[in-house]
C-alpha cells in the first residue's frame, strides 16, 4: 500500500460518519477538527465543485489540532490530477451546495493575509494524484471560534492570499 494510502485511511477513521460540526475538546483545553472522505456532488462533509480538477474517486482527509498556543494540521489527498499544485486553507464556515457558501478564509487574526496568519497547506501531486501537506502555527485555536471546512483551490497561494477557484471542501468536524 502506498503511503498516502496509509495515511489517509489512519486520518480518515471516523471522518466518514454522519456530518456535524462539533468541536472535540483535546485532552489539554485544546481543540481537535477532522474532516475527510470521496469527493461527491451530493454529501457536503466532502463536496466536489470541479470534477475535471478533483475526478471520480478523488478523497482527502485533514486534521487540526490545537492546544498549547499552537495549532498542527496536516492534510492528505489522493485521486486529484497528477502533477499539479493546488492551494489548500482551512476557511470560516462550512462546505455548501455552493463554492462560496464555505466563506473567507479563516484568519487568527481578522484582515492579515499570510500563511502566519492563516493555515496555507498547499501541495503539488505526484504522479498518481497523491500529496500531503502539514503546517504549525503559533497561535491556539479556541472552543467558539475555529475554522468549519478546508477548501482545494485550482492554484498554489499568491502572496495576496488568492489561489483560484475552489475545487472541492471537506467539513470539520
Amino acid at each position: 500500500m502506498r503511503l498516502p494510502a496509509l495515511l489517509l485511511s489512519l486520518l480518515t477513521v471516523g471522518a466518514c460518519a454522519a456530518p456535524t460540526t462539533a468541536v472535540v475538546p483535546t485532552p489539554a483545553d485544546g481543540v481537535r477538527l477532522s474532516g475527510g472522505g470521496e469527493f461527491s456532488a451530493k454529501d457536503t462533509s466532502a463536496i466536489v465543485y470541479d470534477a475535471k480538477l478533483a475526478p471520480a474517486g478523488a478523497q482527502a482527509s485533514v486534521t487540526v489540532e490545537s492546544a498549547d498556543g499552537q495549532t498542527r494540521s496536516s492534510f492528505v489527498a489522493e485521486g486529484l490530477l497528477p502533477d499539479r499544485k493546488y492551494g489548500v486553507h482551512l476557511h470560516t464556515k462550512a462546505c455548501g451546495r455552493k463554492p462560496d457558501d464555505s466563506g473567507p478564509h479563516f484568519q487568527h487574526a481578522h484582515g492579515t493575509v499570510n500563511a502566519t496568519n492563516e493555515v496555507w497547506l498547499d501541495v503539488k501531486t505526484d504522479n498518481e494524484g497523491a500529496a500531503t501537506a502539514s503546517s504549525r502555527n503559533a497561535w491556539a485555536l479556541t472552543s467558539d471560534r475555529v475554522p468549519h471546512s478546508l477548501v482545494i483551490h485550482s492554484a498554489a497561494t499568491k502572496p495576496d492570499g488568492t489561489a483560484g477557484a475552489r475545487v472541492a471542501c471537506l467539513t470539520l468536524k
